[in-house]
This record gives C-alpha cells, sequence and structure tokens, in this order.
C-alpha cells in the first residue's frame, strides 16, 4: 500500500530532522575533513538523502494540500510560497558543502548556522505541527 501525501511529507521532514541532528554531533567532533573519521562516511549519506528530502518537500506539501481540499486556502498557499523559497535556499546550502572535496566539522558547524538552513528548520517545524492530526476540533479562519 502507498503512503499517503501526509505520510511521505512526513517521511520528507524526518529526513530533514536526522541530518540536522547529525550535523549537530559532526560539528562537534573538530574534523578538518569528512574522511578522518566512521561518521564522516556517514555525512555525505546524509546530505544527499536530506537535500533530496529538500527538493521535494514544497511538492510534497502541495500533495497534502491537494489530498486534504486545502489547495485554495491562501493560508495555507501563502506557506507553500514561503516553504518553497526556504527550501531552494537551504538546498543551494547543502550542495555547495557537499560540492567540497573535503567537509570539516567547521564547515557543516557553518551549515548549521546558515539562516537559511535555520529557516528551513523553521519551516519544517511548523509545518509539522500542522500536518500532524490531533484530536482537538478544527478551527475556521
Amino acid at each position: 500500500m502507498a503512503d499517503s501525501p501526509r505520510q511521505e511529507l512526513q517521511s520528507r521532514i524526518e529526513a530533514i530532522e536526522e541530518t540536522y541532528e547529525f550535523m549537530l554531533a559532526y560539528a562537534a567532533q573538530g574534523l578538518s575533513t569528512h574522511e578522518a573519521s566512521k561518521t564522516g562516511a556517514q555525512l555525505r549519506e546524509f546530505l544527499n538523502r536530506s537535500e533530496r528530502a529538500i527538493g521535494s518537500l514544497a511538492d510534497g506539501f502541495t500533495a497534502v494540500l491537494a489530498d486534504e481540499g486545502l489547495d485554495s486556502n491562501p493560508h495555507y498557499t501563502d506557506f507553500l510560497a514561503v516553504l518553497e523559497r526556504d527550501a531552494d535556499n537551504a538546498g543551494a546550502a547543502f550542495r555547495l558543502t557537499m560540492a567540497q572535496p573535503a567537509i570539516s566539522s567547521q564547515l557543516v558547524d557553518n551549515l548549521n548556522a546558515s539562516i537559511h538552513v535555520r529557516a528551513l528548520l523553521t519551516d519544517i517545524f511548523l509545518l509539522d505541527e500542522v500536518i500532524t492530526p490531533r484530536s482537538a476540533a478544527p478551527t475556521t479562519t
């Protein structure tokens, strides 16, 4: 059985969150290159997985909106535009990092601190809360 659009989007969000958590740990190691440790071998795998998730994040949110009949609601479509911009910007920062022959802890620390990555993380934290089913009655706005 195929995952629902909501489940697919949740998987993308989890991939990005897991990569961020991994990058925090990697940055704390003080490595001069990703080849200097066992976790360094995992770094590019995490970055690639996250970059793919970032690249399809807005499409995933669009599918959820369509699936739930919210694709004409301006509150959601306005946020979709923000998500697209932030995902594009963070994706560019991830790709720049992956293009480097050696990825130091300092480089990853700077990537973590990037306003573009932080904006995307804040977006997905908000998005995660919005798409997570709640038992409370829906509100109308």
